[in-house]
């Protein structure tokens, strides 16, 4: 099990993490792997990447494939979060309150896109599943249809998810923390170190915590990676917080961990805690059960 998920991991590594950099690499030195670093035909062209990564993760994973081909195209894109330079370099390159407030809108929905590189590494799992498996029409049946308490019970698990990572991240990932008068605190700029450890575990945390309260499956907190970034910037980054920030504090402090921590490392490191959370959940369950 162990080298299929190496397998699984070392091609997305390969294709996106090591190949595909040039398609986003900052032209900066201490500059941030970010959206608008790519082109058109650059975002297209990671998109089929990450797609092929999960095809070919799938069989490299077999017969796990389903389960584990799709880390392949969120390990290259953790290779990324990894290289990329931090959120404070980000600040220090625009240290008005104008342009810090354009880079944090800009980088409000950002998760959004990397979350679709993912997906479209999911894609192509499914899509190696259907070549593999190839059901017959006759073979194929409709599950019932989802019920209201369902969709509630989905919608809760995705909030949760959020609210636990973000509480979650704000312990594991914070350097030096300060109190303010005006904002409450202010927290330094984590380390890499720091934040692959705090975004791994939080979103850990979440998926642990849906899976063993609300049976939910680790695709609630995956989407809640793509929604950690929006909370934390409507919510701490509005009013005149940036502008505090820009007349009082250098541009390694900031009003919130979530804050200092870039898109793609939010969602590259949290998938794999998602996914990693919802499975120790599982061995839980049936440790708890079989062995109490």
């Amino acid at each position: 099990m162990k080298f299929r998920i190496a397998g699984a991991a070392a091609v997305g590594v390969v294709l996106i993490g090591i190949l595909a950099w040039p398609l986003a690499a900052p032209a900066e030195p201490f500059g941030a792997v970010r959206f608008g670093n790519l082109s058109v035909a650059g975002g297209a062209i990671l998109l089929a990447l990450a797609f092929a990564a999960g095809l070919i993760g799938y069989f490299v994973s077999w017969p796990y494939g389903r389960e584990i081909g799709i880390l392949a195209a969120p390990s290259g894109l953790a290779i990324w979060a990894i290289r990329t330079g931090n959120m404070a370099s980000q600040i220090q390159m625009h240290p008005a309150v104008d342009q810090r407030e354009a880079l944090v809108a800009g980088l409000k929905w950002e998760p959004l896109f990397w979350l679709a590189v993912a997906g479209a590494g999911f894609v192509g799992v499914l899509c190696g599943q259907r070549i593999r498996s190839s059901p017959l029409p006759s073979q194929s049946k409709k599950g019932p249809k989802p019920q209201p308490a369902l969709y509630l019970r989905w919608a809760v698990a995705l909030v949760v998810s959020v609210l636990i990572a973000q509480l979650a991240l704000g312990r594991l990932a914070q350097d030096t923390r300060m109190s303010n008068g005006s904002i409450g605190s202010v927290m330094g700029q984590p380390a890499i170190g720091q934040i692959v450890f705090g975004v791994f575990v939080a979103f850990g945390i979440a998926a642990f915590i849906v899976k063993t309260f609300l049976d939910a499956g680790y695709v609630w907190p995956v989407l809640g990676t793509a929604l950690l970034t929006p909370f934390a910037v409507s919510f701490y980054a509005g009013g005149d917080v940036l502008a505090h920030l820009a007349q009082h504090w250098p541009a390694a402090f900031f009003s919130n961990t979530a804050l200092a921590v870039l898109p793609i490392q939010i969602v590259a490191l949290g998938i794999f805690g998602a996914v990693a959370g919802y499975w120790t959940a599982i061995r839980y369950d049936y440790w708890h059960k079989h062995e109490i």
